[in-house]
């Protein structure tokens, strides 16, 4: 990931690919604090570089809301979850199966 921030950019597609992978490492990890920080910076850069409705920003906003419901934000999670599922009906539709399985995570 470091080497990736030195040679493309702190905000390259690729950078914020691994920033992504070693966030999800900590959350198995359970290094909540530290997969959240790498996580939100994930989702940021990635709306701001590749646009709210880009799906490396919709994975990332579904993975900050599983790493938001392992810390116990249960209402951070469900209000990003939220988000996500609004942005996926938007880009997919409502049939698309991404959708309709989010739509019943939301549900649950």
């Amino acid at each position: 990931m470091e080497t990736r921030q030195e040679v493309l950019g702190e905000e390259h597609p690729n950078t914020l690919s691994s920033m992504a992978d070693l966030a999800l490492t900590y959350r198995n990890q359970g290094r909540w604090k530290e997969a959240d920080s790498l996580e939100v910076q994930v989702m940021g850069a990635s709306s701001r570089v590749l646009g709210k409705e880009h799906p490396y920003t919709l994975i990332s906003m579904s993975i900050l809301a599983l790493i938001l419901k392992d810390m116990g934000r249960n209402g951070d999670a469900l209000r990003l979850l939220q988000s996500y599922f609004d942005l996926r009906r938007q880009v997919l539709g409502v049939s698309h199966t991404s959708t309709v399985s989010t739509l019943s995570t939301l549900e649950a």
